[in-house]
């Protein structure tokens, strides 16, 4: 059967437009700078390699023992409490990671309640190591981040059971020996995929590294464009900003590949059963990183929230409300469009001989834009919408036209620059859905004489409906909680609840950036929720 030749013409479109970025950051390096570069490397660049080094080994060594760790607690042992943690370790996800930053170094910060604290208990001259340090944004970002492996190494050790661990037993090993000979080898492809998710996120950051004061490519790039006034090192930086980011996607595309090699999810309830000392070290240490990456800093920012309620619920405030929410909103209809347009495509050209089998890369190209960080996406646009602009403007000038609108600088190019980066988070559950619906429904609707249009409203589309409510869920979400992308491209004054976030930060002003983090954290658990019981149910 031959595949229709619209899907073609939808679906390359949308890899130009993701590719676009990363041919100019790419291009970029036509312009040669050396007096700039000679600069970079003297003074910049050792720094910026180090702390961006140190963060990745550290975060990453530290969300894999956290969520290899409380994945086996809350999947394969029984203890006091291991029904509630098991779905609530997953809510620290809900926290921007630059949220739960600014509310720990509220916390413990010279003039904050711990190191006030620690002074009264042992006297004013005793201080606290300083938190706005690469170690404090490296626990910051543990917290943050542990869920991603939390999630997919708990999948994987509920899909072992309790088989795999009493099979080794018979053959002679210790319960300590199977979990590392047997249970981890196993799951290494879920915990990879997971660790590659994070460390992914770690790299594209920029709010977290900020109010920090740590140095990375993020920070280096932001200051290089708007500090130094220089797009073509800024685009250079960007570039192998995604060349590390682009790698590690493709570390996690390997590990998804083998990610079915373990086996199908065990029915068996059996866990094992942990008595004493155990059952209250496994306890506490679920407690503890709950308490600490979400109960305290909720806490926090509802007590900061309303003490400045009153001064800054004011017309201004909710300005930023109304344009976080039309960002969002409009960023969720056309992502929404595009991504259903290619997993549409993606079900046209299952099993069909070529063009068909040149559909499933393209579509692959164009979910590529969850892996490119928000600066580089940034940057990225930036070139071309600018030369379309200049183009434009000379034109219009040959023509006698004055104040013609331009595209710099306007909602629309910062709705597309977050649509690429969140196509792949509306994409899967599209796909997802897609997927259910059989062969047999699409056969029985051929029959009955619907053509291919007729089929998608009439046929796929309400039995999406599902999966297409999430995904404007999830991106609707991701929008709010975005802020490089938001930050350097918005409009002139045009300022949301993230950038709100950032301005008040920037200045320390703590509890004044908690009521807009209110608002994007509690926007944000409805989506969690709905995750951790799909987890829970799959």
């Amino acid at each position: 059967m031959k595949l229709p030749a619209w899907i073609l013409w939808v679906v390359l479109p949308l890899v130009a437009l993701t590719l676009v970025p990363l041919l100019v950051v790419g291009a970029s390096w036509a312009d040669s700078q050396p007096e700039v570069w000679d600069h970079l490397r003297a003074y910049v660049l050792p720094g910026v390699l180090k702390s961006t080094a140190v963060l990745a080994l550290t975060v990453g060594l530290g969300v894999v023992v956290l969520g290899v760790g409380l994945a086996w607690l809350t999947a394969m042992c029984e203890f006091p409490g291991r029904a509630l943690f098991a779905p609530a370790l997953v809510l620290p996800l809900a926290f921007p990671a630059y949220v739960l930053a600014f509310v720990h170094v509220g916390l413990m910060d010279y003039s904050g309640p711990i190191q006030t604290l620690w002074r009264h208990v042992w006297g004013p001259e005793a201080t606290l190591p300083s938190v706005r340090s690469t170690p404090g944004a490296a626990i910051v970002f543990c917290m943050a981040l542990y869920p991603y492996v939390y999630l997919l190494a708990r999948q994987a050790f509920l899909t072992q059971g309790m088989q795999c661990l009493q099979a080794a037993q018979t053959l002679g090993l210790s319960r300590v020996q199977a979990f590392w000979r047997v249970a981890i080898p196993m799951a290494r492809p879920w915990v990879v995929a997971g660790l590659s998710l994070a460390l992914m996120e770690m790299l594209a950051d920029f709010g977290t590294v900020a109010i920090f004061n740590v140095d990375t490519f993020t920070t280096a790039i932001y200051k290089t464009w708007i500090g130094l006034f220089n797009l073509s090192v800024a685009s250079q930086l960007a570039s192998l900003l995604a060349l590390a980011v682009l790698v590690l996607m493709g570390v996690e595309q390997a590990a998804r590949a083998r990610k079915r090699y373990s086996g199908h999810r065990s029915n068996s309830q059996l866990r094992i059963p942990l008595r004493g000392a155990q059952a209250l070290l496994a306890t506490a240490a679920c407690g503890l990183v709950l308490l600490a990456a979400f109960i305290v800093p909720l806490v926090q920012l509802l007590v900061w929230a309303v003490q400045v309620a009153k001064l800054d619920m004011d017309a201004r405030y909710w300005g930023f409300v109304w344009h976080s929410l039309l960002l969002a909103g409009m960023t969720a209809l056309i992502v929404l469009a595009a991504a259903l347009a290619l997993a549409y495509a993606q079900r046209q050209a299952h099993g069909k001989r070529w063009p068909g089998t040149w559909v499933a890369p393209l579509v692959r190209m164009a979910n590529l834009g969850y892996a490119i960080p928000g600066m580089v996406l940034s940057v990225g646009l930036y070139v071309p919408v600018a030369w379309l602009d200049s183009r434009w403007l000379d034109w219009a000038a040959t023509q006698g036209w004055q104040n013609v609108p331009t595209l710099k600088g306007t909602v629309l190019v910062l709705a597309l620059a977050l649509a690429l980066r969140f196509m792949a988070v509306a994409f899967q559950p599209l796909s997802s859905a897609m997927q259910r619906i059989t062969p047999h429904q699409e056969q029985a609707a051929r029959t009955l004489g619907l053509g291919a249009w007729q089929s998608l409203w009439q046929l796929h589309l309400p039995l999406l409906r599902p999966g297409m409510l999430a995904a404007m869920l999830l991106v609707f979400v991701e929008v709010l909680k975005e802020m490089p992308i938001t930050l350097l491209t918005r409009p002139f004054g045009w300022d949301t609840l993230a950038v709100r976030i950032f301005e008040m930060t920037s200045e320390g002003m703590w509890d004044r950036a908690a009521l807009p983090a209110v608002w994007v954290v509690a926007a944000s658990l409805l989506p969690i929720v709905l995750l951790v019981r799909e987890s829970e149910n799959a």
